[in-house]
This record gives structure tokens, sequence and C-alpha cells, in this order.
């Protein structure tokens, strides 16, 4: 929806409002249900830009081809399919004749149901990069890319994806609660792009 670094994770909780927590299944994130051991395999890197802007990036070595992972990467109305946490992502119509998305994320944190949208115009340079930036949503920046550069894993070819996001909240979303969510949902975003590379080969 986006190159190496020494990097480190966040892994707090997010909560939009001071709240008594009861119920510890609704305390859990996603990463919290995920082998600790598959989350290693994501790096992720926070960078502050400006005092309510930042620049996070994500990265994970897959074992399979730059083409097969673009192929999962540019079907765009599947991606909510796969992607935890984003409820919807369709084609819109672009003035310019490109490509335009419109996402949304869900989650639900604490009791509260939290969900942010982003219309985005997205620019391919196949097969290494998918440029975007918001042109219409709840942020007063979203931009970024990803990445795609052949590897070697194992003996064999695989790919280094890498995610980069800019992100400016509004006013009224608190910037750090926000900076260490992303963080985690970039974690279980690229294994789960990771295993839908892995579940298309094996059809094939």
């Amino acid at each position: 929806m986006i190159r190496n670094h020494n990097l480190t994770v966040s892994k707090q909780q997010k909560s939009t409002q001071n709240i008594e927590a009861t119920d510890i299944d609704e305390q859990l994130s996603p990463s919290d249900l995920v082998d600790p051991a598959a989350l290693q395999a994501v790096e992720v890197q926070v960078e502050k830009i400006a005092d309510r802007q930042r620049q996070i990036t994500a990265q994970i070595k897959i074992p399979h081809s730059v083409e097969q992972v673009w192929q999962v990467l540019t079907n765009y109305e599947a991606l909510a399919d796969f992607i935890p946490n984003l409820a919807q992502s369709r084609r819109l119509d672009s003035p310019n004749g490109g490509i335009r998305l419109e996402q949304i994320g869900s989650q639900r944190f604490l009791r509260l149901n939290f969900s942010a949208r982003v219309v985005l115009d997205l620019e391919e340079s196949f097969p290494q990069a998918i440029n975007f930036h918001m042109v219409e949503g709840d942020f007063k920046d979203f931009s970024g890319s990803w990445n795609l550069e052949p590897c070697s894993l194992d003996e064999q070819t695989g790919t280094n994806l890498c995610y980069t996001v800019k992100i400016w909240p509004k006013a009224m979303m608190p910037v750090s609660i926000i900076e260490r969510r992303l963080s985690q949902d970039l974690q279980m975003n690229l294994l789960a792009v990771h295993q839908r590379v892995k579940q298309l080969a094996m059809v094939k």
C-alpha cells in the first residue's frame, strides 16, 4: 500500500481512550498470537521525521521470486482477503487513468472499533517498486513504497521485500499510539504476504 537498516521493533499496545480493560483477550494484539520466531523474520525501524511525523520501514526475505511476490502485491482487490486488519481494498476510477485504491483498516482494541480510510494513487515500476501517496483520507499524509530486490536464500533466488511508509496523523490521533501499533501491524502484514506467496506457489 512500500533500504537496509539496523532495525528495532516496538511491541506496545494501542488505546485511543483511557479505558479500564476487563477482557484479557481484547488486550492481546495479533502479534501476541503469533510464534515470536516468525515475527523475528520481519525487521522494523521507526524514524522520527518531525514532531508528529514518522517514517516506518519493515522488511522480510521471502524464498520466492520477485515476480511471484509482485503478483501478490498487485492483486489489489484481494489484499483484504489475507492482510490482517485490512477490512477493504478496492480499485476506484482514477482521473489520470492510473491506479487508485480505497483502503480501510479496521481493528478492535479494548472494546473500541478503530478504523482509518485512505485513498491512494499508485505508480508501478515492474518489478522493482510500487510507490503510493494519499490523495484523500484520515491522515495529513500517508505515502511510501513497496520495494522488491532479488536475494540469495539457501542457494535459491528469493526476494527482499521492503515496505516504507511516511505517516502524519491528524491532531486528534496520538502519534505515539499510531507509531507503535503500525509498527506492530507491519510485522503481521509482511508475514501475511510471505504466507500468501507460499500458498500460491504450492497451488502451481
